[in-house]
């Protein structure tokens, strides 16, 4: 029997917690972990005893605020590190697993949190038909480390 190659179980995991996701128009994962082990997970939503929007709003999702986005979700990254500062946990130096690429906001609290490294599978700014992932500039310029996943995802459902 072959072992799975860690970056293939975290980035798996990350695809599967997206499906948990309410939000009607992106389901995003994130795994966060240091070494070889797991320390928190998240996925886009709204916080914890809110509305889920594919509930409340199932045609349109949740209402947009000022400047477009989504007025009630937290961003799987967000919410991963949220989770593990609630617990008590060190981040720094922690590797984060997302299936979409930090957008700029995520990317300055990922970075002020101390994470070293993010591995992302998909493209926020394919994503959003923009011309360059903001984010992940951000993260290069101020060191860092990038990869976009080229592993092998075999023990998912389904790519969201």
């Amino acid at each position: 029997m072959e072992r799975p190659k860690f970056d293939d179980i975290f980035m798996e995991l990350a695809v599967n917690l997206a499906r948990r996701s309410h939000c009607i128009k992106r389901h995003v994962g994130a795994v966060l972990t240091k070494e070889t082990r797991i320390i928190s997970i998240g996925y886009n939503g709204p916080p914890a005893g809110t509305n889920n929007c594919d509930v409340e709003w199932p045609e349109t999702g949740c209402p947009r605020d000022s400047k477009g986005g989504c007025s009630l979700a937290i961003h799987a990254e967000q919410n991963a590190l949220l989770y593990a500062v609630q617990n008590k946990t060190e981040v720094k130096g922690a590797t984060m697993y997302v299936t979409l690429s930090p957008c700029l906001a995520c990317s300055r609290i990922i970075f002020t949190m101390g994470v070293t490294k993010v591995i992302y599978l998909n493209s926020y700014a394919e994503y959003k038909g923009i011309a360059n992932d903001e984010g992940l500039d951000f993260l290069r310029k101020f060191g860092v480390e990038v990869e976009k996943y080229e592993g092998e995802l075999t023990n998912i459902t389904s790519m969201i």
